[in-house]
This record gives C-alpha cells, sequence and structure tokens, in this order.
C-alpha cells in the first residue's frame, strides 16, 4: 500500500495539471521566441521598394474567385462573372515583369516540397531564405501570388473541365473529375481551406495597409504602430505557413488522390484560428494608427482654415468649399425653390448667410426667419435682397445616422426656400470644430455672414435679423452698430414687425399697456384696475398681453382666462409671443457680441430690466403712443394704479403720464427688486454685467435645471 500526503495531488490532476500546463505554454513560448529569431536572421532587405497593391488586387481576384466559387463547383454550377482587369497596365505591366521569376520559382518551391511531403516549417523557412531581400509586406504579397497562381488553375480547370476539350484532358491528368465525384467526403475539408484563405487574404491586406501609412502624419514612434511593426514578422510567418499547408492540401489531392490527402481540416482550421487572431491584433493596431492620423491631419486641416479665413480672396469660392464640400464631384447644394441639386457656384460673389443649427431648430425660428426671407424676395431690385441663405445643419458624428434622423432632415429641408447642404455627412469634422470653436456655435442656431470675398463680416446676424429685418442688411457688424445708434427706448423697438394692431395704437397716441406673466391672479388684478384707472382719469387705454418667455403650457391657461373672461387683448399665436421675447433676447445678445453690454446705455437697462422681470413674476410698459412712460415690475406697477387716488390730483396739472411715472419711482426706490438673468451654457455667456437697477456688478452662479439642461444665472 502506498502512502502519500493528503496535500499531495493525484497523477493528472489539480497541481500536478496546472504545472504541465505551464511547462507547455513555457516550452511553446520559448520555441516561438527561437523560431522568430531563426527568422529574423533571414531578414536582409536591400531597399528596393515596390508598391505591392496592384499585385495584391491581383492575387485577391483570383482567391476570391476560386474560392468563392468551390461551393457553386461542388453543385455543378458553372456561373461564372467577366473579369475586367484594370491593373494590367504602364508601370504594373513593368514591375510583373521583373517580379515574374521569383512567383513562379516561389510557386515551384511549394509545390514540390508539398509533392515530397517536407516539413511545413522547413519549407517555410526556404520562402523566408528565398525572399530574403524583400520587405514584410511584399514577401507575403509574393508568396501569396505563388499559391493563387497554383490555386487559381486548380479551380479555373475544375469550373470549365465540361465546356472545354483542352481543359477536360487537363482536368483528367489533375484528377479533378475522381476528385469532384467524391465532393461530399471532401466539403469539410473545402469548408476549412476556403476559410483559412480568407484569413489569410485579410492579414495581407492588413499589413499592405501598414505599409502604405503616410509617414508624414506618423512614426515607428507611435506606440500602435511600433506593437504592430514588432508583430508583423510573426504574422507573415504564419501567413505564409498557411500558404504552404494550402498549398500541400490542393497538391496531396491531386497527385495522390483525395484518399491519400495529408493535411487534415482539423489542421487548416487550427491554422485559421491562429491566423484569425494575429488579424484582430493588427486590425486593432490598425484602428489606432489611422486614429492617430486622423488626429493629425485634422489639427492640419483645422490651421488650413484659419489660415484661409485670415487670407485675402477674390471671391467666396475658396472659402464655401472649404466650409461645405471641396470637391467637384457632386452637387452639395440643394436649392430650396426648385428642390434640385445645384453647385456652390451658384453662390459666386454674393452675400451669403450661413444658418448654422442641429436638426432641432424649431419651427418658431425657421417661421419667422421664412417670413423675412420671403419679404426680401419681394424687392429683388432692392439691395438689402441681394443675399443668400444656406443652410449647414450639423449632427454629431459619433451618432448613428438612422432613419429616423433622415426623415427629420428631409422634412426640415422641405419646409426652407433657401439653399441647403443636400446632406449633413458631407460636412467634415474639422469644420464642425471651427464652428463651434471660432463662431461659438454650441447647440442654438447662428447666423454668419459671409461678405462676397468670403470674409466673416458677422459673427452672428440672427440678432440683427430678428430686430431689424431685411434692414439689417449686409448684416456687419458695423451695420449692427449703426442701426442700435439710430435706436431709441419706444414701444415700436419692442413690437414692431409682429402686431400692426399695436402700431395703429400708437398712431393714435392711445396709452397702452404692454405686459405679461403667468399669475392668473395677479393678470385679473392688474387688468381690472387699470380699466378702472383710466375711466376714472378719462384716458384711451389699451392693453395687451405678451406672455412669458417659457412654460408654454402654463402660458395658454393663462391666454384662455384672459380670452374668456375678455380681460384685455391678447396674442393667441404662440410664434408672436415667441417672436416677442426672441427678439429682446436678441437685443441682449446683441450688445454682447458688439462688446458694449455694460456701456451706460438707459435704453439698454431698460431692455435688461424687462428680460429680468419675465423670470421674477408679473410686468407692465406703459407707453404713450410711441414714448414708454414706465417699464415696472409687477409689485410696483399694481400699488400704483391702486393708490390712484393720492396721486390723481396730480393728473389735470401734470397729465396721466408724468403723474403715474412720479409715484411708480417713488414705490421703486423702495421696493424695487434687483436683477436676474439666465443664459443656456449652450450659447454665448457673457464674462459679466451690471445690474440694470443698482448699476453694481452681478454675481454668477451655475443651476441645472430639471430637465438636465445647465443654465448660467447672473444674480446681485
Amino acid at each position: 500500500m502506498a502512502f502519500r500526503s493528503p496535500l499531495a495531488a493525484a497523477p493528472g490532476t489539480g497541481a500536478t495539471q496546472k504545472l504541465i500546463k505551464s511547462d507547455r505554454s513555457m516550452l511553446a513560448l520559448s520555441d516561438e521566441n527561437s523560431m522568430m529569431k531563426q527568422i529574423l536572421t533571414t531578414h536582409a532587405p536591400d531597399g528596393r521598394e515596390f508598391d505591392v497593391r496592384p499585385l495584391l488586387h491581383v492575387v485577391e481576384d483570383i482567391l476570391s474567385r476560386a474560392t468563392l466559387q468551390v461551393e457553386s463547383t461542388l453543385t455543378a454550377t458553372q456561373a461564372q462573372a467577366d473579369i475586367e482587369d484594370k491593373n494590367r497596365q504602364g508601370n504594373f505591366v513593368a514591375m510583373l515583369e521583373s517580379l515574374s521569376f521569383v512567383i513562379d520559382r516561389i510557386a515551384c518551391e511549394i509545390s514540390y516540397k508539398a509533392l515530397g511531403g517536407s516539413d511545413a516549417h522547413a519549407t517555410t523557412m526556404s520562402l523566408f531564405n528565398m525572399l530574403s531581400s524583400y520587405s514584410w509586406d511584399a514577401k507575403l504579397v509574393l508568396t501569396m501570388a505563388a499559391f493563387a497562381l497554383n490555386y487559381g488553375e486548380f479551380w479555373l480547370l475544375a469550373q470549365i473541365y465540361s465546356s472545354n476539350p483542352l481543359a477536360k484532358s487537363m482536368a483528367i491528368l489533375r484528377q479533378l473529375p475522381v476528385i469532384l465525384e467524391h465532393t461530399g467526403p471532401l466539403k469539410p475539408r473545402f469548408d476549412a481551406l476556403n476559410k483559412l484563405i480568407r484569413v489569410m487574404t485579410d492579414v495581407t491586406r492588413c499589413i499592405v495597409e501598414f505599409k502604405e501609412l503616410p509617414s508624414i502624419y506618423i512614426s515607428s514612434e507611435v506606440p500602435a504602430l511600433a506593437t504592430a511593426i514588432a508583430h508583423i514578422p510573426t504574422a507573415v510567418y504564419w501567413t505564409m505557413r498557411s500558404v504552404v499547408a494550402c498549398a500541400t492540401q490542393i497538391t496531396s489531392l491531386t497527385t495522390l488522390g483525395h484518399e491519400f490527402a495529408t493535411t487534415e481540416a482539423w489542421e487548416l482550421s487550427t491554422l485559421a484560428h491562429k491566423l484569425q487572431n494575429i488579424h484582430e491584433h493588427l486590425k486593432k493596431q490598425l484602428f489606432f494608427c489611422h486614429q492617430h492620423i486622423e488626429e493629425k491631419r485634422n489639427v492640419e486641416a483645422y490651421q488650413m482654415l484659419l489660415n484661409l479665413f485670415d487670407a485675402v480672396h477674390i471671391d467666396n469660392m475658396k472659402i464655401l468649399k472649404a466650409l461645405i464640400y471641396a470637391k467637384d464631384d457632386i452637387p452639395p447644394l440643394l436649392d430650396g425653390s426648385t428642390k434640385r441639386r445645384v453647385n456652390i457656384d451658384v453662390l459666386r460673389r454674393k452675400n451669403v448667410l450661413l444658418l448654422v443649427s442641429g436638426l432641432d431648430i424649431s419651427h418658431d425660428e425657421l417661421s419667422i426667419l421664412e417670413q423675412i426671407y420671403n419679404e426680401s424676395r419681394l424687392h429683388a431690385t432692392r439691395l438689402d435682397s441681394q443675399y443668400e441663405v444656406v443652410w449647414i445643419p450639423i449632427v454629431d458624428p459619433s451618432v448613428t445616422w438612422n432613419d429616423s434622423k433622415q426623415k427629420q432632415f428631409e422634412a426640415l429641408q422641405a419646409t426652407m426656400p433657401w439653399y441647403s447642404v443636400h446632406h449633413p455627412s458631407i460636412i467634415e469634422t474639422v469644420v464642425i470644430k471651427f464652428m463651434k470653436e471660432v463662431w461659438h456655435f454650441r447647440n442654438k442656431p447662428i447666423l454668419v455672414v459671409l461678405d462676397p470675398q468670403g470674409k466673416v463680416v458677422c459673427p452672428n446676424a440672427l440678432h440683427m435679423m430678428w430686430i431689424w429685418g431685411s434692414n439689417a442688411f449686409p448684416f456687419t457688424s458695423l451695420r449692427e452698430e449703426s442701426l442700435w445708434k439710430e435706436e431709441t427706448w419706444r414701444l415700436e423697438l419692442l413690437v414692431d414687425g409682429i402686431d400692426p394692431t399695436i402700431l395703429n395704437w400708437i398712431k393714435e397716441g392711445k396709452y397702452i399697456f404692454l405686459y405679461g406673466g403667468d399669475d392668473v391672479e395677479w393678470v385679473r388684478k392688474f387688468t381690472n384696475q387699470a380699466r378702472a384707472v383710466a375711466q376714472a382719469a378719462r384716458i384711451p387705454l389699451e392693453m395687451v398681453y405678451v406672455g412669458k418667455s417659457s412654460k408654454r403650457d402654463k402660458l395658454q391657461r393663462v391666454i384662455a382666462t384672459i380670452t374668456v373672461e375678455k380681460l384685455s387683448y391678447v396674442w393667441q399665436d404662440l410664434t408672436m409671443i415667441w417672436f416677442f421675447w426672441t427678439r429682446l433676447e436678441s437685443m441682449l445678445f446683441s450688445k454682447i457680441q458688439l462688446g458694449k453690454i455694460d456701456e451706460y446705455d438707459p435704453m439698454m437697462q431698460e431692455i435688461k430690466k424687462l428680460l429680468s422681470y419675465d423670470k421674477e413674476g408679473g410686468w407692465a410698459v406703459l407707453s404713450k403712443g410711441s414714448n414708454i412712460v414706465v417699464n415696472g415690475h409687477s409689485t410696483t406697477v399694481l400699488p400704483t394704479l391702486t393708490e390712484f387716488d393720492i396721486w390723481k390730483e396730480n393728473v389735470p396739472v401734470k397729465g396721466f403720464d408724468l403723474s403715474f411715472k412720479e409715484h411708480h419711482d417713488k414705490l421703486h426706490g423702495v421696493t424695487h427688486p434687483c436683477c436676474r438673468f439666465e443664459f443656456l451654457s449652450t450659447g454665448r455667456i457673457p464674462e459679466g454685467m451690471k445690474c440694470p437697477e443698482c448699476l453694481r456688478n452681478m454675481e454668477k452662479y451655475i443651476t441645472f435645471l430639471c430637465c438636465h439642461e445647465e443654465t448660467i444665472e447672473e444674480m446681485l
């Protein structure tokens, strides 16, 4: 009876099994290292370089047609495509003449060694010695070409022997009829052969791609390329060894007969699995290399784009082609009026307004912009209509483009009467980066103005367009400054182009209350009190509710209440309300863009107050005709009305407007709230602002809304 420690493992199990496995792994690694040293000693390139790509194309054509036709040959179908050989021209023919001897010699070497039953490794090493003066990619492509020569001949005979007398006689010598009679038992071998040939081709193509990487953008010091270079000799060895295995399989079939075939399917499958792993590794490194090259090219292209905008041009073609599409192979634009594809030349030497936006551009924005655009087209002979609009759709390149996005894009494009890029995919990534970093495009649309020479004359004319429409032509920053100098704080500035009813009231010299907010109770109290004061003071008063810049659902409920109870005139169309607030915000952003947000400007102080009041409840603006009397918050306007008895005695002497203002200002001096502004982080944010109420610097806070949209709040 034998005794052993309870800690000892049984033979062949547990620790012993792991030890055996480890020993085998170490032995295999040692053999691999020894083999690679042997291979590297044969590598002595003489510096001759030639483009292997044309030769690889021929090899791929032969192997794909032969490999893909195996199944159809075994099922006795003879379908075959015509080959259009574009490679046998000029330099390629000369190169092939110089290499044909080498290819034939390799083919003979493989066939001879396979016929003699030589060891696969020894045969492979003889090929390395034969090809010692060639680069790694050339060694592999030449070996694949030699294999394709023999393999292609084998399947060519198999495909035509039944219809060509010469092929039939040659096929008999090759024993092809006998082989094809035993297709059933041989099918697993042919399947394994096909799989191995496909992965051999994949590895070869991958190695050639490494050789073709542009050295101007990548060097061997880049980790991905360094890793690949170190691994390529191994990949070349196992691919060439697989060539030997495939050739041995075919040779044994045609010389010894199907029953004596020496290379088993499992061996071919094992090689295919090993090569597949090699290919995946190389493909991964190739991806990293292409990523590195793309980054380098983008940096170069970005700098070229910056330089292009710094240069002086005779027209706008270079700029527009760089931004939209540089090639001439397709018309890159869609004409919104005819719905036909056109070339960029239609914009030559014109003022071009680039509407840059995502696919989420709102219907309201498009509707107003279309109205302004169409109005300018009605006056085609006027200077202010000599401009074209082009929509540049910007989408995230990392997001998968699907049918839903395609339909959304097409629906938007169909509504636009101006030019548009025919598809977002033609806009280069570097152009998107330029628009974000230089033109400050985030998610909100911008309207960049290029003059006839392609110079940017306004980084965003959308604010000008909303405020003054086509009257802002040619939409330059100089024109923007000029228009502001001509403006005054008047009611037309707030409502111009929105509602002719109010403009008629202005002409009639009526008192007008423009008011907003989303508190129904305050609205009810304010309108009733204002109407009572107007009757008591015997003044013609009109009121119009212009809503709020947000909370549309709540806004609709307030509008419904005002309409049912007939509290005042109200804008039923929410687009009008949107446009009112967008114009007000545009006035603020216009000043920010001009860098004059904190200049002492009484008009801008009032606009800032109004935007702030919108965030803090109700408000009202009182005007007499065009002249604005008071711009007040709900906490001061309503008390002024309710305290009418206190100041009504001043009305006959000073007039209603001056009396209202004096009392309001007294209340405002005691209870005025400081201001608050919100700016979406996706838009242009001022570095700092002053409170329009107390003129002190405002503090900046970051808040996160419930919809996860980050907002900047400016508060005192």
